[in-house]
């Protein structure tokens, strides 16, 4: 089993675009400023309360959410593993058949046609 990464928890990068800091959430323009107690003050509850939300949250449901997930996915690799990779190969045996058969067939039918069309109009120059 690989060991988890504490310091980099998302190492691909998929959870980019969510954006929880309080710089990326919050932010006053120039002529629009609040008191700094208050700018600093907000800076320190918006911190607090997402850490302490989403510990909490993380605590109550992540487990069971990560085991859903992981049932899921099981299922998932177990669906493509047993049944649609052969189910796949099945249809590109039978079309490898299917293509043999209509090549032979079209080289029978439609070629000598084609050859003799070719054969009356190639006489005919600008």
């Amino acid at each position: 089993m690989d060991s988890v990464d504490l310091v980099n928890r998302d190492p691909n990068n998929l959870n980019d675009h969510i954006k929880v800091q309080f710089e990326d959430v919050l932010a006053e323009p120039e002529g629009a400023r609040s008191i700094d107690c208050v700018w600093k003050l907000s800076y320190t509850c918006f911190n607090l309360w997402l850490g302490i939300c989403y510990k909490l949250m993380t605590l109550c449901y992540g487990i069971c959410i990560a085991a859903e997930w992981g049932c899921e996915f099981a299922a998932i690799a177990f669906y493509h593993i047993w049944y649609i990779t052969p189910v796949l190969r099945v249809c590109e045996i039978n079309c490898a058949v299917f293509t043999k058969i209509t090549k032979t067939c079209l080289s029978c039918c439609i070629e000598p046609c084609c050859e003799a069309c070719g054969a009356i109009f190639i006489h005919f120059k600008k």
